[in-house]
Order: C-alpha cells, then sequence, then structure tokens
C-alpha cells in the first residue's frame, strides 16, 4: 500500500512505466479481492455460528458447555470483523491508486 501510495503521488512516470503499474496493481487487486472474498465467507459463518449458539444457550438455559462456545465465538468473530474490515478498506484504496494511475 505504501509503495502505491509513493507511486501515485510521482509525477515523472513514463506511459510504459504506467501502463506496467497498472498491470501490476491490477493483479495486487485480484490477489485482494480473493483473499477478501474467503475472509467473507469465514466472517459470515463464523456470525452465523454464532447466532446459533446464542440461540442455544437461551433454549438451554444453564448449559456451561454453551456458554464457553458462545464465548468462543466471539471471541474468533470479532477479529475476523475487523480483519475483513481492512481488507474491504484495502480494496477500496488499491482501486483509488489504480484510478490515479489511469488519470495520467
Amino acid at each position: 500500500m505504501n509503495y502505491y501510495e509513493t507511486l501515485t503521488t510521482k509525477k515523472s512516470l513514463t506511459t510504459e512505466e504506467t501502463a506496467r503499474e497498472q498491470e501490476q496493481l491490477l493483479i495486487q487487486i485480484q490477489f485482494f479481492q480473493h483473499e477478501r472474498l474467503i475472509h467473507l465467507i469465514v466472517t459470515a459463518l463464523f456470525a452465523l455460528l454464532t447466532i446459533l449458539s446464542l440461540f442455544a444457550s437461551l433454549l438451554l438455559p444453564k448449559q456451561p458447555v454453551l456458554l464457553a462456545l458462545d464465548i468462543l465465538f466471539l471471541v474468533l468473530l470479532i477479529p475476523y470483523i475487523f480483519h475483513y474490515y481492512r481488507l474491504e478498506n484495502g480494496v477500496q484504496k488499491l482501486y483509488e491508486y489504480y484510478d490515479k494511475l489511469s488519470c495520467r
């Protein structure tokens, strides 16, 4: 990300260099998109499992195993949400860099 930040502020790129950097940036965007899709699936799965375990805890009160499962899912879900948020913002930032390179 830092590389593309400095690259887009740099004014002395030739047309060939700009085209080569755009191609490389598209590859990086594809990697980020793939990673984002995988983490979306994992995050959605953990959210679903968290909700199901919370409902199970409500239906079957006083089950220490379900309470431990609730806590485990919440502990895993929160970092997944933050990581997915960072991935999403990273992809959006890469799109901005690509647009800046395209406007040259």
